[in-house]
């Protein structure tokens, strides 16, 4: 199993610095890519809580910079790590610049981007960039149908509900296929659930991006049987679905003294991350993205890079 790194976006970053010391630090320490995560705003009376039923939105990282900017920092001081986003919000997005941006950034880091994308849930977030909750989906569906056209032969023709081209240039075009990889359908889907946010994952993207949540044996399990339902899905579709990969997301919070059996996945001493990164493994993941940005006991991005390399090398050891 690899790991991947986020890369550090939340309220006390020195961007100009922080960010490509990370991406460096991250590369020179063996981890196989760098990710960033999308958050347009941070409300003080949100609409929906952070997470169901009532986790409150993070009181201590009110900033999520650009994913995409930062991304393009990353790419320029690496060499060899693959570059995630996990997850844009498509719906906040126009789909023909969107697609623009990230061909671009993939030329410019040499083939190396993967497109991490969601349909969001913030009414928030929605209602700032001008979308109807209820479209979301749909404009995922859209963005997905505009990659391919956008990022295929010119010209270019599409017509769509919020994206028209008319025998068009549309370059620059991606280094290779840019593996588009989707999030969403939960981690714990049983046999009997098809929703569309899974069959779209079945039916449209080269992997998935869930969260762990449960430890120990119940959690890979659980992660097992939703992925092994997902590329049974995608067989049915006529697709290969051995080349789909399985990225887990891994929300890490570290504390002083061991967490009780009732304990979250990620959130615990060091040992206890490192039983969730072995349990990410027993699920299958591919790759394993290790956050660290909702961790407010960091007090600087140098004691992150110092925690992220151990988790690493103890990782890896």
């Amino acid at each position: 199993m690899k790991l991947g790194l986020r890369l550090p976006q939340r309220l006390g970053v020195d961007l100009r610095r922080d960010v490509v010391t990370a991406a460096r630090t991250a590369e020179e320490a063996g981890y196989d890519s760098l990710w960033t995560y999308e958050r347009l705003l941070f409300p003080v009376s949100p609409l929906e809580p952070y997470a169901p039923p009532n986790v409150p939105w993070p009181e201590g990282s009110r900033q999520a910079a650009d994913p995409l900017a930062v991304l393009t920092a990353a790419a320029a001081v690496t060499e060899k790590v693959r570059l995630g986003t996990s997850v844009l919000v498509a719906p906040l997005h126009g789909p023909v610049q969107l697609a623009k941006e990230l061909a671009t950034i993939d030329q410019l880091s040499g083939g190396r981007v993967i497109a991490g994308l969601a349909t969001g849930w913030s009414s928030d977030e929605f209602h700032a960039a001008g979308v109807r909750r209820g479209d979301r989906g749909r404009h995922l569906d859209e963005t997905l149908d505009v990659f391919d056209a956008v990022w295929g032969p010119d010209p270019v023709s599409f017509h769509g509900t919020r994206a028209v081209i008319d025998n068009a240039f549309v370059l620059p075009k991606p280094v290779g296929k840019i593996p588009v990889m989707l999030g969403g359908g939960g981690a714990n889907l049983g046999r009997e659930t098809s929703t569309a946010a899974v069959r779209r994952v079945a039916r449209r993207a080269d992997g998935w991006l869930p969260l762990l949540t449960t430890p120990g044996p119940a959690g890979a399990a659980g992660l097992r049987a939703s992925w092994d339902r997902i590329r049974e899905l995608a067989t049915g579709y006529g697709r290969d679905a051995s080349r789909m990969e399985l990225v887990v997301v891994g929300n890490v919070t570290f504390t002083d003294s061991p967490q009780g059996p009732d304990r979250a996945a990620f959130v615990g001493t060091l040992d206890q991350i490192l039983e969730d990164v072995h349990t990410a493994e027993e699920a299958g993941a591919d790759e394993l993205i290790i956050d660290l940005n909702l961790h407010d006991w960091f007090e600087n991005t140098g004691q992150m890079l110092d925690a992220a390399v151990e988790l690493h090398d103890r990782a890896v050891a």
